[in-house]
């Protein structure tokens, strides 16, 4: 059973965070904002144990696979552009999506359980119906395609 202290669940919890960041100041609203680094977003949340690894593989992947990621959303959520999605929303959905759909290192279930989660703490329960929504078509697609 998963855990809100479990490393993997904190490592995304600080990626996600980092990825925030990053989109939010991409246009440099603010140029005294500079990039936080794992460690700072882990001592910010009284975070102990994190896999900075997974942080950096998170971060890293999402970047790389943005456009290709991104296209997906728009495929499985037509209703929401991108640019009118919330933020956290959209980057939860592209870890989960680069997790269990691209890298394919969790499997979609996890990754899709984990953004979920992820949508709870940092927003509402509306939040983690609509990321399960669109989680939950991809997922349905994927299943069909690869015979699971």
């Amino acid at each position: 059973m998963k855990r809100a202290t479990d490393p993997r669940h904190l490592s995304r919890q600080i990626a996600l965070q980092k990825l925030f960041a990053e989109d939010f100041n991409r246009n440099n609203v603010n140029p005294n904002i500079s990039e936080f680094n794992p460690d700072q977003l882990a001592d910010i949340d009284e975070i102990e144990d994190y896999i900075l690894e997974m942080v950096d593989s998170i971060s890293k992947g999402v970047k790389e696979n943005k456009e290709r990621i991104d296209e997906l959303i728009t495929i499985y959520a037509p209703q929401w552009p991108i640019e009118q999605m919330k933020m956290v929303d959209l980057q939860i959905l592209r870890i989960a999506i680069f997790e269990g759909f691209i890298e394919k290192k969790t499997p979609p279930k996890v990754a899709i359980d984990e953004a979920i989660e992820l949508a709870k703490e940092f927003g509402e329960e509306v939040n983690g119906k609509f990321v399960n929504g669109v989680l939950g078509a991809i997922y349905e697609n994927y299943k069909e395609d690869n015979n699971d």
